[in-house]
């Protein structure tokens, strides 16, 4: 079997710095959900690019926050899983902002220091800095951590994209390639689905709505050609939530349901039938059994 440059890279930082919106950039099409909030992702995505010498399998993971400030069990277990995600890969992208470092930034670096892998400091949103502000937060940065490579990005832009991809297969070591050339995620088709509903709801709803929600995906079946049949469930925490959740008349599920309908089609190429049904479990981020009924092994 050919060798090339492959491996896995996880991108790790605080929560809405981007690593999300850059993941689905480079993987050429939307595998991870978006929000302007932070905290949006909960799953490990993985998306896949493919070259002719090289294949790198990118990492999204949850937004980083000291774990002595995680409340609720998801949050703890999330937490958990994105610094595990540290010990199977061939290299760490720590993601940042062209901001003061902050504490979560600081506990990811205490959390990088026993990992014998080449570890990238990537900073985001470079459109909104100056180049002397950026010189200075390099050399910060380079106080608390021997960074491999240091490289300033856009990822919103697509500012310097190439750079870092070319970087980072340099880091690659040889091996067969991991998947495919033609997949882009190694993600079930119900997990990006369910995923693309609650963007909506993270996009739509307000306040601790968006936290207090999990999508799971019952039902997924072809029932005539280029027809796929959907039925989601969304659980809140609690009453008042799904009252919410509805909306006047059903408003706000209808407009949930409709604008992820387009994003499924999109994904699955095909036309789709959205069944979206609103249910309570009570406190069921704080529960262990609800959220292994949910699939999450805790």
């Amino acid at each position: 079997m050919k060798k090339i440059k492959a491996g896995f890279v996880t991108f790790i930082g605080k929560p809405n710095v981007g690593k999300s919106t850059l993941v689905n950039k480079l993987v050429g099409e939307k595998i991870a959900i978006t929000s302007a909030r932070p905290q949006t992702t909960r799953n490990i995505i993985q998306g896949i690019v493919t070259f002719d010498e090289a294949q790198i399998v990118f990492l999204d993971t949850p937004g980083i926050i000291n774990l002595t400030q995680a409340k609720t069990l998801i949050d703890q277990h999330t937490i958990k899983e994105a610094l595990k995600s540290l010990e199977g890969v061939d290299l760490v992208g720590v993601m940042v902002e062209p901001t003061p470092i902050s504490e979560e930034d600081k506990f990811i670096l205490e959390n990088l220091k026993k990992i014998k892998k080449p570890v990238f400091l990537v900073i985001n949103k470079i459109d909104k800095t100056k180049d002397s502000q950026l010189e200075s937060l390099k050399n910060e940065y380079l106080n608390l951590f021997p960074f491999t490579r240091i490289i300033p990005i856009s990822a919103k832009k697509g500012t310097n994209l190439s750079v870092l991809i070319g970087e980072m297969i340099q880091h690659l070591p040889y091996h067969p390639a991991y998947y495919s050339s033609d997949l882009i995620t190694d993600q079930p088709e119900r997990v990006l689905v369910a995923e693309l509903i609650r963007e909506k709801i993270f996009n739509l709803t307000r306040q601790e709505i968006p936290y207090s929600v999990m999508v799971k995906v019952e039902q997924f079946e072809e029932r005539k050609k280029n027809l796929i049949y959907i039925r989601a469930a969304i659980y809140a925490e609690h009453t008042s939530q799904r009252g919410i959740l509805i909306g006047k008349s059903g408003k706000m599920i209808k407009d949930i349901g409709r604008l992820a309908r387009k994003d499924i089609e999109k994904h699955l190429g095909c036309q789709v039938y959205l069944d979206l049904w609103v249910g309570v479990k009570k406190d069921w981020r704080k529960d262990k059994k609800s959220l292994k009924e949910m699939g999450y092994r805790l």
